[in-house]
């Protein structure tokens, strides 16, 4: 009886975990997003994928910069759990709550039973990394992606419809893993001659089709115009080959109130010939919508343009923030009555 008990709580807290998975996976992301592969990669792809990733956010190229040095901890997390088939397993049936439980349960646990610096260097073997083997390789797309100053400024997402070529079975055979393989024939006593051969397998045979779906794009914030989002292997595909990437290179899309520079941010305001000889009380409305205080007590004269610390754009991987330059332009009267004209050579001199 204890026995029956005991396997219904598993079942029991089995299900919960995996009912929580569910509800925790539209607010975080999967391991599998981390290393910006699909649901069903393939060990290769992972592998892959997490060779780059480690590369480009390992702490030596990154000094300082704790974005990148947690980018680095999310990696090889995901690939400590994905590289392992019975980690991987659970993660796709019940999240991380699973594999806590079947850590506690005596299991291999996930997400942190390895030191980070045990699965890079067991990766790349403890040293520089060593190049990756060559493989035929498809051509990179390259797509250039707009985005808005208000998903740079609080970071977003784009939804991208792409069409590309897919490999499909065929009908029939065809030659493959073809090699060249080199014999010695024999022609005459004694005397043999070097000769090589091309060797191939039959492999069924395949076919492109053409297929669409849709790509989510994360837009990081303050990405800056030039940088790129990579999706390994969604480039072009090749037979008996690697697929290439697939690069979405962003662009700051123009704003009707706001002009980019790097990481600083333009505006321009009017203010009437009386507020910029008196002063006035004045907000602007930032990307966020959070209101910046450009009130004035003193003269401002036409075009100057003030400087707003710490109200730019976010610098990526960073707290810090750039700055917010307000040029004023003055709105003088169209024309003046001869009394108006007076009562200001009255009151300036």
């Amino acid at each position: 009886m204890p026995a029956v008990m005991a396997h219904r709580r598993s079942k029991l807290l089995l299900f919960l975990c995996s009912a929580l998975y569910c509800l925790i996976a539209v607010a975080a992301k999967s391991y599998y997003d981390v290393l910006q592969v699909p649901k069903g990669a393939s060990d290769d792809q992972i592998k892959r994928a997490y060779r780059k990733l480690a590369l480009k956010y390992h702490p030596d190229k990154n000094q300082g910069n704790e974005e990148a040095n947690k980018r680095f901890a999310e990696i090889n997390n995901a690939y400590e759990v994905l590289s392992d088939s019975e980690k991987r397993g659970i993660y796709d049936r019940y999240g991380e709550e699973g594999l806590k439980q079947h850590a506690a349960s005596g299991g291999r646990g996930g997400g942190g039973g390895m030191n980070i610096q045990d699965i890079f260097s067991s990766f790349f073997g403890g040293g520089p990394a060593e190049e990756e083997e060559r493989v035929v390789k498809g051509d990179d797309v390259i797509v250039d992606l707009d985005a808005t100053l208000e998903d740079l400024y609080m970071g977003g997402t784009l939804k991208v419809w792409r069409v590309k070529n897919v490999i499909k079975p065929a009908p029939g055979k065809r030659r493959c893993n073809c090699r060249n393989e080199v014999y010695h024939k024999q022609i005459g006593p004694g005397m043999f001659q070097q000769m090589t051969e091309q060797v191939c397998e039959q492999c069924p045979n395949v076919k492109y089709e053409r297929e669409g779906d849709f790509i989510t794009v994360d837009i990081e914030k303050g990405m800056q115009d030039g940088q790129e989002v990579l999706f390994y292997e969604e480039g072009e595909p090749i037979i008996d080959g690697e697929a290439g990437d697939l690069k979405f290179r962003v662009r700051t899309a123009p704003h009707d109130r706001f002009r980019r520079e790097g990481n600083d941010l333009h505006t321009t305001v009017t203010i009437t010939l009386v507020q910029a000889l008196v002063g006035f009380e004045k907000t602007v409305k930032h990307l966020d919508e959070h209101l910046v205080d450009i009130s004035s007590k003193g003269i401002t004269k036409p075009k100057q343009v003030r400087k707003f610390k710490g109200e730019g754009m976010p610098l990526h991987f960073s707290n810090k923030k750039g700055d917010l330059y307000v040029a004023f332009e003055v709105i003088f009267p169209t024309s003046l009555t001869e009394e108006q004209k007076t009562n200001i050579k009255e009151v300036l001199p």
